[in-house]
């Protein structure tokens, strides 16, 4: 069966990732590598407070990674992944083709950020006169 691009989303334990951040990483590639997968970018994404607690922790990382590897290893990541003590929780999405080259770009810092209106039209936007401003 052919590769696959995914998205991974990784819940990380902020305190262990906080004390040795290039050894949590490391684990998360270690995991991947292990089920045959291809890292081709990873970024750490928010750092906070969590909605609800999650194994007893009311903080976590959220660390973006997108790698390839055949579909038939996504049991043995779930089954690897529940077992990693700094992975509080994780989701992992199969990218549509179109989606693959530019979330990689975003990832690694090369791509362009793209909204639904130019920024020049937001500078010439009409402030209704019933609101004020503070």
């Amino acid at each position: 069966m052919a590769n696959v691009t995914y998205e991974g989303m990784f819940l990380l334990d902020s305190n262990k990732y906080a004390v040795d951040p290039e050894g949590v990483k490391g684990e998360v590639s270690a995991l991947l590598e292990r089920v045959g997968a291809t890292v081709l970018a990873t970024r750490p994404w928010q750092d906070g407070k969590l909605s609800y607690e999650i194994k007893g922790h009311r903080k976590g990382l959220h660390y973006l990674v997108y790698f390839s590897m055949d579909s038939r290893s996504l049991t043995e990541l779930e089954r690897l992944s529940k077992f990693n003590e700094s992975i509080l929780r994780h989701m992992v999405i199969k990218l549509p083709e179109a989606l693959i080259e530019p979330m990689l770009a975003m990832a690694t810092g090369k791509g362009e950020v793209i909204t639904t209106f130019h920024d020049s039209e937001a500078v010439n936007m009409d402030i209704p006169a019933a609101v004020e401003t503070i």
